[in-house]
């Protein structure tokens, strides 16, 4: 199993990477992993060495994916040194936060470009080795690509856009073989967010927004993109999972003095 993943450094990029490891040694699969960060240094290295020490073939690399010329090229090296492609994950992401009233233009730049972007031409890179293994796509979204979330500016707006570059690709690479989904993660406890989860305050209010009552985990969003890369979704394209205890769909109930009907007699 041929696997690329962005982001791979981070708490959902990480959680991915040993979940295909685990589902490849559950087929009896070798795992060869082109794991990329956004910069070489001491997280990517520390990654491959725990993929290698659990018999995982791992390929770092990097590369800056606000640079079209970078993405093109990081899919060319991880298809050559992979010697092929059966699933493409597009976890890396950024967040600049502002309003837009005061949003600055590079920054909506920036995460379109980094957001979208960069998974349109990282698609388009492994399109071939991705049509000769029947293989699959998925990108990393979020619950803000269904839900304004105010002050963050660009970020709603460009999960929303992921999302709909991803139903399209899904539509026009059908006809290859290759399949085309996202993942919506809610409210997950990650290096990133532990800050907040730390306040024990705030933990307790967001659990009790979640109808399952718990705050996510990188695990829980890495075995649905497992899931949606693998087999047993092989005739799924198209759709958006949501990772999010139900979050999404509670909205409603969130809103005080719920009309009840009348009684009938």
């Amino acid at each position: 199993m041929k696997v690329l993943v962005t982001g791979a450094t981070g708490g959902i990029g990480r959680a991915i990477c040993f979940a295909f490891h685990a589902a490849a040694k559950a087929r009896g699969r070798q795992l060869v992993l082109a794991a990329a960060a956004s910069r070489p240094g001491s997280a990517l290295d520390a990654l491959s060495a725990e993929l290698a020490d659990e018999g995982v073939q791992v390929i770092p690399l990097h590369a800056d994916l606000g640079d079209p010329a970078a993405c093109a090229r990081l899919a060319a090296d991880a298809i050559e040194r992979c010697a092929g492609l059966d699933a493409l994950v597009s976890n890396a992401g950024i967040v600049r936060g502002a309003p837009l009233a005061t949003l600055d233009v590079d920054d909506w730049d920036t995460v379109f470009a980094l957001d979208v972007r960069a998974t349109w031409l990282l698609a388009r890179g492994a399109r071939t080795a991705l049509a000769q293994s029947r293989g699959a796509i998925v990108a990393v979204a979020s619950v803000a690509s269904l839900y304004p979330f105010p002050g963050l500016g660009a970020y709603s707006p460009a999960k929303a856009a992921l999302g709909m570059l991803c139903r399209q690709l899904a539509q026009e690479w059908a006809a290859d073989g290759i399949r085309v989904n996202t993942v919506s993660p809610g409210l997950i406890r990650t290096p990133l967010t532990e800050p907040i989860y730390r306040n024990e305050e705030f933990l307790h209010r967001r659990e009790a927004t979640v109808p399952l009552g718990r705050i996510g985990t990188p695990d829980d969003v890495a075995r649905a993109v497992v899931h949606l890369a693998g087999p047993d979704a092989g005739y799924v394209t198209g759709v958006d999972l949501r990772v999010d205890g139900g979050l999404g769909d509670h909205i409603l109930a969130m809103i005080p003095g719920v009309p009840r009907s009348p009684e009938r007699g």
